[in-house]
């Protein structure tokens, strides 16, 4: 199993690239990690969870999701009293990446889905070579990876 540790994520919703920790929260009953944004609440802070389940197919089913809640913006104006409500969530936004792998295939098989599929969300086209990040040099790198997502979708072992 892979041990939970904090994971960086970059973000660059401002206009700058951010780096946020989600800190490992629990591994029971699924793993689960949660940001620690100074100035923001427990229920708008971003989580990520982990999740592994073997279905009827005899196939086994392994979600991530992402979860990044927008928080509303105060207005100026208050209560005679000078009250302002705190902030609340205004909505949020998900991500679920689930792969769904046959017990017999190999690890090779796995980390190809996984390379092939964020090779289609981050940009193929009708143009060799073209996306967001190059895939070239992945092959092996999905394969041999120790991070624990990828460890969840590649060789099956979630994060504890």
């Amino acid at each position: 199993m892979a041990a939970m540790t904090n994971l960086l994520v970059k973000d660059d919703t401002t206009g700058t690239v951010v780096e946020y920790t989600f800190y490992p929260v629990t591994d029971t009953p699924i793993p689960y990690w949660r940001t620690r944004i100074a100035g923001v609440p427990l229920e708008g802070q971003m989580r990520l969870y982990v999740s592994q389940e073997k279905v009827k197919s005899g196939q086994y089913k392994v979600t991530t999701k992402l979860e990044q809640p927008v928080m509303e913006t105060l207005g100026a104006s208050g209560t005679s009293a000078g009250y302002v409500a705190p902030p609340k969530v205004a909505y949020v936004n998900t991500a679920f990446f689930t792969t769904f792998v046959d017990a017999r295939s190999t690890t090779a098989d796995r980390a190809n889905l996984v390379k092939m599929s964020v090779g289609c969300v981050q940009g193929a086209s009708s143009t060799t070579a073209t996306g967001i990040l190059a895939q070239t040099a992945a092959a092996d790198a999905w394969k041999n990876s120790s991070l624990p997502i990828t460890l969840a979708h590649i060789n099956l072992e979630l994060p504890n």
